[in-house]
């Protein structure tokens, strides 16, 4: 959990802003994960931070969703063109992939719990503004 609140802190994903009137705050929970090995060893403990977005009103909350993916079928003949051709391969990852981007409006959401360790003290309207 630790190294998530650093990268978001790193990113200035968030803001800690007091609660404009009339805009309700989500709430967030913490997702956790064991990275293994194929041997099934412990690579690591993963913990991440999700906003509970399904607690928002289509049209009030936000105005249109979007989640760009590609189509199996258009990946499968990219590799077929790439072998044909005698292209390179490379695969690649990402730390942290989800904090580049940008957001068109504000999203308001509480801070999670574990945050009051790490500021001295949060009042209860104080709540995260994503920007």
């Amino acid at each position: 959990m630790f190294e998530e609140l650093c990268a978001l802190e790193k990113t200035h994903t968030w803001d800690l802003v007091d609660l404009p009137s009339r805009k309700t705050p989500i709430g967030c929970k913490w997702i956790y994960k064991i990275k293994t090995r194929s041997d099934g060893s412990i690579v690591r403990y993963k913990a991440r931070i999700v906003a509970k977005g399904f607690t928002q009103e289509y049209d009030i909350d936000y105005e249109e969703t979007f989640a760009p993916a590609a189509r199996l079928t258009y990946v499968r003949s990219l590799l077929v063109v790439a072998v044909v051709r005698h292209w390179p391969l490379f695969q690649m990852d990402v730390k942290n992939v989800f904090l580049n981007g940008d957001l068109a409006e504000e999203v308001y959401m509480h801070p999670p719990r574990i945050f009051s360790f790490f500021k001295a003290s949060l009042s209860p309207p104080s709540c995260f503004i994503w920007a």
